[in-house]
């Protein structure tokens, strides 16, 4: 079983930065797939941001080259460096974990942590 639990969520006006992170219990977090993924009111949850145990990163093309994820392995937390913020990046941003155990995959996720920008 893994917990994640989210901060770093904020009030923040467009042009501004935020940096969210997740904190993981569990032993064996350099072993999971990490990512972030954000509900707007309305919307389907989407993925932001991915990085996988080797540090291959993914990216919605719409924060290419704004957002920024990475991961610290010896703190077993993922971050999401948020740049450039723009309204449409209002959100519940959630923390997801993947994990392959006897070949089945198991997905985790946090409680979310709420990002407005206004504009």
């Amino acid at each position: 079983q893994v917990q994640l639990v989210e901060s770093g969520g904020a009030l923040v006006q467009a042009g501004g930065s935020l940096r969210l992170s997740c904190a993981a219990s569990g032993s064996i977090f350099s072993a999971y797939a990490m990512g972030w993924y954000r509900q707007a009111p309305g919307k389907q949850r989407a993925l932001v941001a991915a990085v996988t145990s080797g540090g291959r990163t993914n990216y919605a093309d719409s924060v290419k080259g704004r957002f920024a994820i990475s991961r610290d392995d010896a703190k077993n937390t993922v971050y999401l460096q948020m740049n450039s913020l723009r309204p449409e990046d209002t959100a519940v941003y959630y923390c997801n974990a993947q994990d392959v155990e006897a070949g089945l995959l198991y997905n985790y996720w946090g409680q979310g942590t709420q990002v407005t920008v206004s504009s």
